[in-house]
C-alpha cells in the first residue's frame, strides 16, 4: 500500500531547529523520514540519528532515504541517550520529536488503529511487545478501562463505555477495531463533530504504547545530549502531550538548563491544514540549551 507522507509543519520545524552545515542531529520519531529528509538537506557532511519503535517504518525510511549520513535505530524515547552513544554521538546540535501517529499506521488496517478495520485490535508501535489494545479491553477490569479512557482520552463517557465493554466481552471476546468502535457508537447513540470512538482509540493507543511516560523520559534525556546552543523541538497533537512538553520546558528554564524559544506554541498555517487536515491539532514548541 502506497502512503502519501506529509511531514507536519516542516518549514516551521526547520526554522526552529536551525539545522546547520556539519551539525549533528537526532530525530527521535523518524517515521517515514519526512523531517529527516529535510534536515539532511541543510547539514552538509553532518550526521543524523533517526529513532523509531517500529521496524516496518524504519525499513521504509531506509529505502526512501539511502544516505550514509543517516543512521537508523530501533528504540523508544527512553533509549535516546543509549542509542546516541552507540552511534558515537556525545553531543547533538538538535533533537526533534513529532508525536503524531503516522498515516501509515492509520491506513494500514492490520496494525489495528482504524475505527472501521475488521483486523485485530492491536495498536502496538513495536510489534514485538506483548500488550495490545485487544488485551486491555478483554482482560483489564472495568475500573482500569474507565481510568484509561478518562486519563488518556479525556472521555467524558468513560464509565459508560467501560461498562459496555465489560457487558460485551461477557458474551464474546472483542477481536476487531470495528467491534470496539461499534460498542462506543452504541453508548453515544449518535455521531457528533468527531467520530464517537476517537477518544477511546486515542486512550488505548497511549496505554498500549505507554506514550506519556515515554514522552516524559525522552524529554528528560534530550538536554543531556544537547550541546550549549543546541535546540529541542517538539510537535504534539493533543492537550495531554502539549501540557507535558510545556511544563517540562518551563521547569528546565527555571533550573537554568533550557531557554524557551516559543512563548506560545506554533500552529500550522491555514494553507497546510487545507492540504493536510491531520495537522490541524498540531502544536510546535522549542527550547535552546543554555
Amino acid at each position: 500500500m502506497k502512503v502519501i507522507h506529509l511531514p507536519v509543519m516542516l518549514r516551521e520545524v526547520i526554522m526552529l531547529l536551525k539545522p546547520m552545515f556539519g551539525g549533528v542531529y537526532v530525530d527521535a520519531t523518524v517515521g517515514l523520514g519526512g523531517h529527516a529528509e529535510e534536515i539532511l538537506r541543510h547539514i552538509g557532511h553532518g550526521r543524523l540519528l533517526g529513532i523509531d519503535r517500529d521496524e516496518e517504518t524504519l525499513d521504509m525510511a531506509m529505502k526512501r532515504i539511502p544516505d550514509n549520513r543517516l543512521t537508523l535505530k530501533k528504540g523508544k524515547f527512553s533509549d535516546i541517550s543509549k542509542l546516541a552513544a552507540e552511534t558515537g554521538i556525545s553531543e547533538a546540535d538538535g533533537v526533534s520529536f513529532d508525536l503524531g501517529t503516522s498515516m501509515f499506521h492509520l491506513k494500514t488496517a492490520e496494525r489495528g488503529f482504524s475505527f472501521f478495520s475488521e483486523e485485530p485490535l492491536d495498536m502496538r508501535m513495536d510489534r514485538e511487545q506483548e500488550i495490545t489494545a485487544a488485551y486491555i479491553v478483554n482482560k483489564y477490569p472495568e475500573k482500569e478501562i474507565s481510568r484509561i479512557l478518562w486519563e488518556y482520552g479525556e472521555e467524558k463517557l468513560s464509565r459508560k463505555i467501560a461498562r459496555a465493554v465489560i457487558d460485551y466481552r461477557g458474551k464474546k471476546k472483542i477481536d476487531t477495531c470495528a467491534e470496539l468502535s461499534d460498542i462506543v457508537y452504541r453508548v453515544y447513540k449518535k455521531r457528533g463533530k468527531h467520530y464517537p470512538a476517537t477518544k477511546t482509540f486515542q486512550a488505548l493507543r497511549i496505554a498500549v504504547n505507554d506514550e506519556l511516560n515515554e514522552l516524559r523520559k525522552g524529554l528528560n534525556e534530550a538536554p543531556g545530549i544537547l550541546k550549549s546552543g543546541g535546540r529541542l523541538c517538539v510537535i504534539s497533537y493533543h492537550s495531554l502531550e502539549d501540557r507535558i512538553v510545556k511544563n517540562f520546558i518551563r521547569d528546565e528554564q527555571r533550573q537554568g538548563v533550557l531557554r524557551i524559544l516559543t512563548k506560545k506554541p506554533i500552529a500550522p498555517s491555514d494553507e497546510e491544514v487545507r492540504f493536510n487536515p491531520s495537522a490541524r491539532s498540531a502544536k510546535l514548541r522549542g527550547a535552546e540549551k543554555i
